[in-house]
């Protein structure tokens, strides 16, 4: 949620390790309001690049209640530099999922580092943000 209300995204859920892997590679576009949900079973540190990605992407690194921790907006299509689920210092740098969405949309929306996101799969028990 952010300070002007809910934010609603339609995503494809990666799970599994072959989902991963491929991400949004090859894709051409990423409508407004769409991304690919990242999910892993235990928390963990993560990193992600951009290798045959050929569009911008905001990646949105999630802790395990569903808090946002770290936003890196614009990827850059193509560059297979590796970006860090964490910013330097972050003391708790272990992420339960990824949303990735279309370059410069975490900014246009006001997501922001401290926001709760809701999914299904999230423990209710821990959720920021549960799920009814």
């Amino acid at each position: 949620m952010t300070a002007t209300g809910i934010v609603p995204f339609t995503v494809e859920v990666a799970d599994d390790a072959d989902e991963r892997a491929r991400g949004l590679m090859f894709r051409r576009d990423l409508a407004a309001g769409q991304g690919m949900l990242f999910i892993y079973d235990t928390p963990r540190k993560v990193s992600f690049w951009m290798r045959n990605t050929l569009i911008p992407l905001d990646l949105i690194f999630m802790d395990s209640r569903g808090v946002i921790r770290h936003i890196h907006p614009m990827a850059t299509p193509l560059d297979e530099t590796p970006i860090p689920g964490a910013a330097d210092g972050d003391s708790q740098p272990e992420r339960l999922m990824v949303l990735e969405i279309a370059g410069g949309e975490a900014a246009r929306l006001g997501l922001a580092p401290g926001q709760a996101m809701a999914y299904p799969r999230l423990d209710r028990g821990q959720a920021a943000w549960p799920c009814r």
